[in-house]
């Protein structure tokens, strides 16, 4: 039986995230429906549009349920296009016995590039003095900051964080350090989070999202930070509290906040804060650049070919809850 596989992406983000990964997909055995709507489903609209299918792949937007899971009793696999499987029911899958496929980490780069730039925005005043610039008004003289010399706190060594590392030092920044759970190379000094909050410059949280990490970025945390330094966070939404961060702004205790993630929806920056002059916000850009993108959209790829060829699909979450993917394979 030729396998139904159900894309959850609306018509704008299938374009800019499965674009070139489409055609290979529709290369395989495989019936591909597509989302009937222009937005993002919700779990009713997403059991009504993938009804009869088989294996669906997910947007970052859509989330997997367990309302999902419990009422659909033809999927086998759920495979997010995405690292992050933090929307994703994953006990819920494992009782019904759906296995859940996330994407490689092809964003490493594009997103400490971005953080990067954002941190280059903060300390330069760039849109600032763009949007005066832009709307013909003599900008103000606006004093930026040299990056080199600077220091910089990096929370969570793990790929983005060494990654952006490398980066920072190269633009002559000094770097910390601080991951109790990570062997930092000897060139790279490890330190307390109190040190690195009240040493650095800037501060940049790249920590995974977990329940301990939620809100680590406080504000008895953003106390800690010298005056006048620079927050940036690339990381998820609710590792930073926004309304601390507000504070600590209106204060005039943070000179700026630079942020691609948030807790509006798709973790994105709260609007009311991005309207801050003080604030420089994108609406979760870190991964979209053509090279990411193409590269998770062809992780679901590589993974429903697996799952054609009898085989278990590469960077599951819960690989040992295959009971409807073996009767699958068995009804073939």
């Amino acid at each position: 039986m030729t396998p139904s596989v159900f894309l959850t992406h609306n018509p704008e983000d299938l374009d800019a995230y499965y674009g070139r990964a489409l055609p290979e997909l529709q290369a395989l055995d495989v019936d591909i429906v597509t989302n009937p709507t222009d937005g993002d489903l919700s779990t009713d609209e997403l059991l009504t549009a993938a009804a009869g299918c088989q294996i669906v792949i997910a947007h970052r937007a859509t989330p997997g349920d367990a309302a999902f899971f419990n009422a659909h009793a033809d999927v086998i696999a759920f495979l997010r296009t995405a690292v992050d499987i933090s929307t994703i029911d994953i006990a819920a899958a494992s009782r019904a016995g759906v296995v859940v496929g996330h994407a490689d980490k092809s964003f490493v780069a594009s997103t400490a590039e971005l953080a990067l730039g954002l941190l280059l925005d903060a300390a330069r005043n760039i849109t600032a003095s763009t949007i005066d610039y832009r709307a013909r008004q003599e900008p103000p003289q606006r004093p930026g900051r040299q990056l080199r010399g600077m220091t910089a706190a990096v929370i969570g060594h793990g790929s983005i964080g060494t990654y952006l590392a490398d980066l920072l030092r190269a633009a002559g920044l000094d770097v910390i350090v601080h991951d109790p759970f990570a062997a930092v190379p000897s060139d790279l000094r490890q330190v307390s989070f109190d040190e690195a909050l009240s040493t650095a410059d800037v501060v940049f949280p790249l920590v995974a999202s977990t329940t301990e990490t939620e809100g680590l970025i406080d504000a008895n945390a953003i106390s800690m930070m010298r005056t006048g330094s620079i927050l940036v966070n690339v990381s998820r939404g609710e590792i930073v509290d926004e309304a601390a961060v507000a504070d600590a702004l209106d204060r005039g205790h943070l000179q700026a906040f630079a942020c691609d993630v948030g807790t509006a929806p798709d973790q994105r920056p709260d609007p009311l804060l991005a309207a801050r002059p003080d604030v420089i916000a994108t609406p979760h850009l870190g991964g979209l650049t053509p090279e990411n993108a193409d590269a998770q959209a062809r992780s679901s790829v590589e993974q429903v070919a697996a799952i054609l060829a009898g085989h278990t699909p590469p960077r599951l979450a819960n690989p040992e809850h295959d009971a409807r993917l073996r009767a699958w394979w068995a009804a073939q």
